[in-house]
């Protein structure tokens, strides 16, 4: 009996969509990127002002990840994986991303043949206007470019953004 309930239960994984999320309390899906709203965050070990900052933010916009929920508090986890909890006035829904990996083309439009609008270094920062499954439109600086997502974090893989 042990048996047939433990294969229910692995057929039922197996149906759910790998692109599936869940939604949290606040009605909003879980995981989801986000990005930092103050120049100043303190991220603290638990959902509350009673518990320990643990790490201060000196970086607006930045991209986090919101994975959990307690009521207006978001366990919230970086690009390096360092995660902790931030009250939600400290948060935006605005999309941003990190460029990663090392000095960065951005294109005039979405391929390598166009021209370079400009280069960017790893930690630079920019708002997302546009994604498609291979390329992202973003604005750094008043500059509208165009990278390759996989330089990129703050997007999911599947993520399509217009």
């Amino acid at each position: 009996m042990q048996r047939f309930f433990a294969i229910l239960l692995f057929l039922g994984m197996c149906a759910t969509p790998l692109g599936a999320r869940d939604v949290g309390p606040s009605g909003n899906p879980l995981p989801r990127f986000i990005s930092l709203a103050a120049d100043k965050a303190y991220m603290r070990t638990g959902p509350g002002l009673q518990y320990p900052v643990a790490w201060v933010y000196k970086r607006d916009n930045l991209p986090l990840e919101v994975v959990d929920e307690h009521g207006a508090w978001r366990k919230v986890r970086d690009h390096d994986g360092v995660t902790g909890w931030m009250h939600v006035r400290l948060l935006s829904s605005k999309r941003t991303a990190l460029i990663i990996g090392g000095a960065r083309r951005l294109y005039h439009e979405p391929d390598r043949q166009t021209a370079v609008r400009l280069t960017a270094d790893a930690g630079v920062i920019g708002d997302v206007l546009e994604c498609d499954s291979s390329w992202c439109l973003m604005e750094i600086d008043g500059t509208r470019a165009w990278i390759e997502r996989r330089f990129l974090w703050g997007l999911y893989a599947d993520e399509m953004i217009d």
